[in-house]
């Protein structure tokens, strides 16, 4: 169980879930703050990702992020609980949050495999980070620019003067690049967006590639600030003389399909007619 912090209501109905889960004679493991109140197993958030077979997540999309990133065995299921905002990735409501646990217990329910992405700086694959969501290239400083080139499956695609560059999943369609003008892209469609963030030319628009591409992405000179960061939780530092590859990760993400469908969630979350 992963809970989100500062959330009384995330923990109360976290206590309900647990105990419906040990009525089954499952063991219930979470973080060490919560887990006295839950009466589970202490684990670190790696722990947890390394030894559940069922990951309940209950917050919003970022509190899934979070540990979705970490998560490597890609059969592992994650049902997420909606006590956040859009919810797009947390779908299931607080309503329905017994019956959906009820029903993934009982092997009644199907999953969606989402890609994630995958970053790694040149020269250093040691130091790598991961997104469900999103890889965003810009610099600490925003009141700045950054000359971006990108190399797209070994062949020169685009250069962008501009705040930054998003780099987005299908998942991540609907979150940050959406705001950029990108388009919203069917979640389990194998592409990649890239979306520059208040770019220059004009005619620098969104596009969408084939999720097989491995990008190679470079900064200017001057750029000694530049990063990129992962679903904005985690970053990594480069120089302009670093390449940063985007690549699809080879283990993508398991999220329990809501009953609602996903064009109804479109709908609902975004005030469509």
């Amino acid at each position: 169980m992963v809970v989100r912090r500062g959330e009384a209501r995330a923990l109360a109905l976290a206590k309900e879930l647990a105990a419906l889960m040990s009525a089954h004679k499952l063991q219930v493991m979470s973080e060490p703050e919560f887990a006295g109140a839950l009466a589970a197993e202490p684990l670190s958030a790696l722990e947890l990702a390394r030894q559940a077979d069922l990951i309940l997540v209950l917050g919003g999309d970022g509190t899934l992020l979070g540990i979705a990133r970490l998560i490597e065995d890609p059969s592992v299921p994650i049902l997420g609980i909606n006590l956040g905002g859009l919810g797009f990735l947390t779908e299931v409501p607080v309503a329905e949050a017994k019956p959906a646990l009820e029903r993934v217990l009982a092997g009644d329910y199907e999953v969606d495999h989402r890609i994630t992405l995958e970053a790694t700086l040149s020269g250093s694959p040691v130091k790598r980070l991961r997104a469900l969501n999103d890889m965003v290239v810009n610099r600490h400083d925003a009141r700045r620019m950054l000359d971006i080139s990108v190399v797209a499956d070994a062949q020169p695609f685009c250069s962008y003067r501009a705040d930054g560059l998003i780099i987005a999943t299908p998942t991540g369609s609907t979150a940050y690049a959406l705001s950029a003008g990108g388009p919203i892209v069917f979640p389990t469609v194998g592409a990649i967006i890239l979306a520059p963030i208040c770019p220059h030319a004009l005619g620098n628009r969104p596009a969408v590639l084939p999720d097989s591409f491995e990008l190679e992405v470079r900064v200017g000179p001057g750029a000694e600030d530049a990063r990129v960061t992962a679903d904005s939780q985690e970053l990594l530092e480069f120089r302009p003389r670093d390449a940063v590859r985007v690549r699809r990760a080879d283990n993508p993400v398991a999220l329990v399909r809501s009953t609602h469908p996903y064009f109804e969630i479109w709908r609902n979350k975004l005030h469509w007619g």
